[in-house]
């Protein structure tokens, strides 16, 4: 396997992949003490809203490594913040969608919902924190020399 062209690549990737593991455990302990506080439409409501907490946080990730594929094309930049803005807007829409189609969801619990979504966030955060403190980015990347 060859090395990534943009070196912040494997940064998101690593965030991506713990960020999907302590989604798992979020999603997993939400859907349990929402069972315990509030019976399955509490444990449904907690899992719903530890997915959502988990997902959308990544999406950004998700939307920056699909633009780095155009790395070293002339329009780099124009495609790269495209990409990253569209991804942001579509983000944007997709949360007040998803939380006016919720709000009229009868059997969701709207506490266990709430402290779901952010505990997953607030999780997805340290995560991106621990992630970016452990990783070794050098301070000049991505550039090429005259000569090489």
């Amino acid at each position: 396997m060859s090395a990534s062209p943009v070196s912040s690549n494997p940064i998101l990737r690593v965030t991506l992949l713990a960020g999907g593991a302590v989604g798992l455990i979020v999603i997993v302990l939400a859907t349990l003490i929402g069972w315990w506080a509030a019976g399955g439409e509490g444990a449904a409501s907690g899992a719903i809203g530890a997915a959502v907490g988990m997902i959308f946080p990544a999406l950004t990730a998700v939307s920056i490594l699909v633009a780095n594929r155009w790395f070293g094309s002339p329009a780099y930049l124009q495609i790269f913040f495209g990409v990253v803005l569209g991804g942001w807007l579509l983000k944007f829409v997709l949360v007040i969608v998803a939380f006016l189609v919720l709000a009229q969801v009868e059997w969701l619990v709207d506490i266990v919902f709430y402290v779901s979504l952010v505990v997953a966030a607030v999780a997805s955060l340290v995560v991106d924190l621990v992630v970016m403190s452990r990783m070794r980015l050098p301070g000049v990347s991505d550039i090429a020399l005259p000569g090489e």
